[in-house]
């Protein structure tokens, strides 16, 4: 892994680099590791963006210099499950499932340091009884000793937007440095997720987590005005392809890949649609007559025009083996290690590839590159379809059978 040659990146790639990180919990390690590997490349991103753990990994990143934010995110984490540093790792089959539901066990009951703790049991006989199980009164601290807010808030080379969800109203809120001042209550709403977590008081409306409406802010760093040809990191924790459940840990595991990857999936694919016709948009107004282009109608048209490339490289955790359905909240360090570790490799992988160097069509306005699953899948597909501990849980697509096939 350590062996892997970067490509150069070649002085005429100029667009933005952004890193867009999803909502998963104790999942978020997985985004850590990939972030180890963009640090030592030439893919620094200017731009992070970030919902639920996503946005506390953003925090971290943007709120320390460059040379101390992979040190920093390494703290964070290592400080959050220390309680299970001792357990031990090497674990396989049956021992590694139950030492996973140990870890998740383990965080409904005591909480995780630094990070969230149980109601006491008085709280719940007073007059102002909580609405979350959970108090997130550690986070602010820990936020507050390992982010620096003053440089978040006045860097000129790093941006950061988290998401949130207003209580009253419903709507969607985006917390972004480039137009409001961030606060450690900010990246607390963008992961304060009921019922286990309270809401956050931010100027007197109540927030919870982002994920609630989309745990991904691609679209939100993608349409953002004025647009910018960029390069995007979109690092998701939530594989979409898996394998048919055999019990019901396996089946509440599935279920939450399926409901949080499609939200990803959508989105992406929306903007995809979105933005070729952009292109399509400015392709037409370059054969128009003068006259019709002259029109008013033409000329409101070609304000919905745009030229800008988009590049979107999807980074996705795809576990060796089934991680139970606790696998968000399971905080354990042997697995948080474990995570940590894939997500440098398939970094460092991705980046040796470095797929959107190819020369970009001229009618193409967005590429999305999967380096891992072209690997995985469609270069070396198991041949039973089945993971094994040294194969990660993805197949192809059966191939479609002909009509007069089924038939027969």
């Amino acid at each position: 892994m350590n062996d892997l040659k970067l490509p150069p990146r070649p002085p005429s790639y100029d667009k933005k680099v952004g890193l867009v990180l999803q909502g998963g919990g104790a999942l978020g390690s997985y985004q850590a590791g990939v972030y180890e590997a963009l640090a030592s490349s030439e893919y620094l991103p200017d731009w992070v963006a970030g919902i639920s753990i996503g946005a506390i990994n953003a925090a971290i990143i943007a709120g320390n210099a460059p040379d101390k934010r992979v040190s920093q995110l390494r703290r964070f984490w290592e400080d959050i499950t220390a309680p299970t540093a001792w357990w031990p790792a090497g674990l396989s089959g049956t021992l590694a499932t139950w030492q996973r539901i140990a870890g998740g066990m383990t965080a409904m009951v005591f909480g995780q340091p630094g990070f969230f703790a149980p109601r006491a049991l008085q709280e719940w006989f007073s007059q102002n009884a909580p609405t979350s199980y959970y108090s997130t009164a550690a986070l602010r601290e820990t936020l507050e000793r390992l982010v620096d807010f003053d440089r978040i808030n006045n860097a000129k080379d790093m941006r950061i937007s988290v998401g949130a969800v207003n209580v009253r109203t419903g709507r969607f809120a985006y917390f972004d440095s480039a137009k409001i001042t961030i606060r450690p209550e900010h990246i607390m709403a963008s992961g304060s997720l009921p019922p286990g977590f309270p809401p956050v008081d931010i100027d007197g409306e109540y927030y919870w987590d982002g994920g609630l409406v989309s745990n991904t802010p691609m679209q939100y760093v993608l349409d953002s005005s004025p647009r910018r040809s960029r390069l995007t990191f979109q690092v998701d924790v939530f594989q979409a392809r898996g394998q048919l459940p055999t019990n019901l840990g396996e089946v509440c595991e599935r279920e939450k890949d399926i409901r949080y990857s499609s939200r990803t999936r959508i989105t992406t694919e929306n903007f995809r649609q979105k933005h070729e016709m952009r292109h399509a948009i400015n392709e037409l107004m370059g054969i128009l007559p003068p006259n019709v282009r002259t029109t008013e109608q033409a000329k409101r048209l070609y304000e919905f025009g745009c030229v800008t490339e988009m590049d979107i490289v999807q980074l996705i955790y795809r576990p060796h083996e089934p991680q139970v359905a606790c696998k968000d909240y399971e905080f354990s360090r042997v697995t948080m290690n474990s995570r940590w570790e894939q997500g440098l490799s398939d970094g460092r992988t991705t980046l040796a590839a470095a797929p959107w160097l190819a020369p970009i069509p001229k009618e193409v306005g967005v590429r999305i590159f999967d380096v891992m699953h072209d690997i995985l899948v469609g270069m070396h597909t198991p041949s039973a379809g089945k993971h094994t501990p040294a194969q990660p849980m993805e197949e192809p697509l059966p191939e479609r059978v002909p009509e007069k096939r089924k038939r027969a």
